[in-house]
């Protein structure tokens, strides 16, 4: 066991001392990111210490919008009316009001009995819509 314990630490000892021989070089000052089109060629770095990446694209997508802006908006807003947008916002925000039904806010307690009667109008009208499909 002693044996065991005396090769680890040489082997420690040893790997720290070599190590040491070569300082590492430090990391550059400077890294700048470009985007070229076409056949341009990639800018030049200004010093030793800086480091130029270049993303080449093809000439075709210089005046483009970029990708990340050219989805199309959520598919949940686009399809409902302003009215029923308005509807969930206004839902969203009753939690911190008066007559919430919830524990945050002021007058937060009161408001249950609005609460569940807004349920069941909402799966009234719910149920309506479902039986006038129905043939």
């Amino acid at each position: 066991m002693v044996r065991w314990v005396l090769a680890g630490l040489a082997l420690a000892v040893g790997a720290s001392a070599l190590a040491q021989d070569t300082p590492p070089e430090p990391p550059p000052q400077r890294v700048r990111n470009a985007t070229v089109y076409g056949e341009e060629a990639c800018p030049k770095p200004t010093s030793d210490d800086e480091i130029v990446v270049c993303a080449r694209l093809g000439e075709n997508e210089r005046y483009r919008i970029p990708k990340r802006f050219r989805a199309p908006p959520d598919k949940s807003s686009a399809g409902s009316s302003w009215a029923m947008r308005a509807d969930s916002a206004m839902e969203e925000a009753r939690i911190g009001r008066p007559n919430s039904c919830s524990v945050v806010g002021t007058g937060g307690q009161t408001g249950c009995t609005q609460a569940m009667l807004r349920q069941w109008f909402a799966w009234r009208r719910d149920q309506q819509a479902t039986q006038s499909q129905i043939p």
